[in-house]
């Protein structure tokens, strides 16, 4: 979360809204935030999900353990999941790729072109071309 709060202005930039969502308890959430010297630069909303309700609807909800897995969803304007990121408990994200994943997906709406592996905004796109499906 708080990697993700190091990225956030970038993402307002892209016209992006950022919601952390958890099923811990708001007391949770205010004892961590007033702990938690990273966890303060937080300025997202942070979301409490203690019925589960939302961690369910978004298949992020992990039964064993009553709690949520590690997910980040990207959601588009229309209300469409455009991406979803699922990281073990093990394994912190890659905080960088989600703004280069909501970067690409933006190009791509607005070109019109899909972005390559390992792109980078200020890189080409490709032009979608279904004829050459399977010919490269």
């Amino acid at each position: 979360m708080a990697a993700v709060a190091a990225i956030h202005p970038y993402l307002k930039q892209l016209n992006t809204a950022v919601l952390a969502i958890s099923t811990d308890s708001v007391y949770a959430h205010k004892v961590f935030t007033e702990t938690s010297p990273s966890a303060s630069q937080v300025t997202f909303p942070l979301v409490s999900d203690r019925t589960h309700s939302i961690s369910k609807a978004y298949r992020a909800f992990n039964p064993k353990t009553g709690a949520a897995f590690r997910v980040t969803t990207i959601i588009d304007p229309e209300g469409i999941i455009a991406a979803k990121l699922v990281n073990p408990p093990e394994v912190g994200r890659i905080v960088p790729e989600i703004l280069r994943l909501i970067q690409g997906i933006q190009y791509g709406r607005r070109t019109g072109e899909g972005v390559p592996a390992n792109w980078v905004p200020g890189q080409p796109g490709i032009k979608r071309d279904l004829s050459m499906i399977g010919k490269i």
